[in-house]
């Protein structure tokens, strides 16, 4: 723990609905709702207006239907977030050498090794105009947490969510901590959580009093420890530069050993998918699905699979899973489950989910082309010329495709993006960032002057802050922070 609170963690508010907000006028203020379009899919980011109705990350797309039937539904556009992104994680690199990024829209930077900050006052004024800078470079909001650990700086940015910043005095953790659920901490998870409830411990302050030896007799000796080390606020964990990821995985330990082979098969289906959220987050695709699998014996089986080439989409992942499991002995009950993906490359598809359902379509157009070529198998009509079949008419030419939320342009109109598309139509709103809200036109899906696109820069001349924090704006040097939001102390 450090005696000043220089560690300093940002997370953008509700990145990917945020910045479809602001690249899309029309949407902002109103429910906004960025995953998997298809049956399977399932939320990547909700806006705030749409988490008002209940939405959140990770929740089926069919139910986010449900509860927020109004809202815009729209596909991830990793070009322009990878782009806010790069620009969000230079500004941090000019803070401090040591910025270790967790994904796309989050990163812990240590202010000490910087040279920046050295106490309270010094960390509060970095972190404030952090904020400005990364609003006026991007058009976006983020959180910052600052405190004297990563575990506390992290806690820190999410109590000052939504765009707001709140610092955590060394010396006064463990007060702060106290009243929290015990979910707040690292590690506890659904399961942990439970575990810990049934034994009447629902706060942090619960862990404190229960003392190290109670928590190593109910969870095991290294995560009592280290549980109730966090419950009292200490974390020594240092800020890691970045460093290139060599895998992407999740894994769950059960309380109770699972017998069920149907319920083993769901637990597998459901890691997959958290552990594509985590390689989406991260801007990634893999080559190659592991499944691991600890018994009730404890010993430990992996299993692979190496895909055709790169993917994220999360039924590919899901089928790879569950084909591994089918090779696994789970007889006598399973205690751990692991989904990981390995061979990661750099570029990730625009819609996650449509792999599958472009495979279908892939097959059905195979299936329908090999019965036409059939028909040259068949016999000449009778007025057929001799020595000649006739040949059958060629294939249509497969239909655009137009994702709700993808960018366009048309040579009459401009730029725009795909509002929705259907029955051979394609609704198209035209607008861009700096634009008031534009005009909605229909299509056919094949019209020669419509034709996807590129992202727009969110900000078209983002202010300069090459010198900061060297020399900073005066507008900066103030404690208030920008667009009258909170500072919590």
């Amino acid at each position: 723990m450090r005696a000043a609170p220089t560690i300093l963690h940002l997370d953008m508010d509700a990145f990917y609905a945020s910045a479809e907000q602001a690249a899309k006028p029309s949407l902002r203020g109103k429910p906004v709702v960025v995953g998997g379009l298809g049956m399977r899919g399932v939320v990547a980011t909700a806006s705030y207006e749409a988490r008002r109705f209940g939405v959140h990350s990770a929740m089926p797309m069919a139910q986010a239907r449900r509860l927020a039937p109004n809202a815009a539904y729209l596909v991830p556009r990793f070009a322009l977030y990878r782009t806010v992104s790069d620009q969000v994680m230079t500004l941090l690199g000019r803070l401090s050498p040591l910025v270790e990024p967790l994904s796309l829209d989050e990163a812990f930077v240590d202010l000490e090794a910087g040279g920046v900050a050295d106490d309270s006052a010094s960390a509060r004024l970095i972190g404030e105009q952090l904020r400005t800078v990364i609003r006026g470079v991007t058009g976006l909001s983020g959180s910052v947490g600052l405190a004297g650990s990563k575990m506390l700086a992290k806690i820190a940015s999410e109590e000052a969510k939504p765009d707001g910043l709140m610092l955590i005095e060394p010396g006064t953790e463990r007060e702060l901590l106290a009243p929290m659920s015990v979910r707040i901490l690292p590690g506890v998870g659904p399961a942990t959580g439970d575990h810990l409830r049934r034994a009447g411990m629902t706060v942090v302050q619960d862990l404190a009093e229960a003392g190290e030896a109670e928590l190593v007799r109910l969870l095991g000796k290294a995560h009592g420890v280290a549980l109730y080390r966090m419950a009292l606020g200490y974390d020594d964990r240092p800020v890691v530069a970045e460093r290139d990821a060599k895998s992407v995985s999740v894994e769950d330990t059960f309380d109770v050993d699972l017998h069920d082979r149907v319920r083993v098969r769901t637990e597998v289906e459901r890691l997959a998918d958290r552990c594509v959220q985590r390689l989406r987050g991260a801007g990634r695709s893999g080559r190659t699905v592991v499944l691991k699998v600890r018994r009730y014996d404890f010993s430990t089986l992996t299993r692979s699979e190496t895909l055709r080439g790169p993917t994220d989409d999360p039924t590919v992942v899901r089928e790879a899973a569950a084909r591994l499991l089918e090779a696994v002995d789970t007889t006598g009950g399973v205690r751990l489950l692991g989904v990981g993906v390995t061979g990661l490359a750099d570029f990730t598809q625009e819609d996650l989910f449509a792999q599958a359902a472009d495979a279908l379509q892939t097959a059905a157009g195979a299936a329908g082309a090999a019965g036409a070529s059939g028909a040259e198998d068949t016999p000449a009509a009778p007025d057929t010329p001799a020595g000649e079949r006739e040949r059958p008419e060629p294939a249509p030419a497969p239909s655009r495709q137009w994702p709700a939320g993808s960018d366009v342009r048309h040579g009459t109109h401009g730029h725009g993006w795909v509002q929705g598309s259907g029955v051979g139509r394609v609704t198209v709103r035209f607008e861009e960032p700096q634009t008031p809200p534009g005009r909605v036109r229909t299509f056919r899906v094949d019209d020669p002057e419509l034709h996807p696109a590129d992202p727009l820069p969110l900000v078209r001349e983002p202010v300069d802050y090459s010198s900061w924090p060297a020399s900073l704006p005066k507008s900066l040097s103030g404690p208030t922070p920008p667009d009258g939001a909170a500072s919590r102390p």
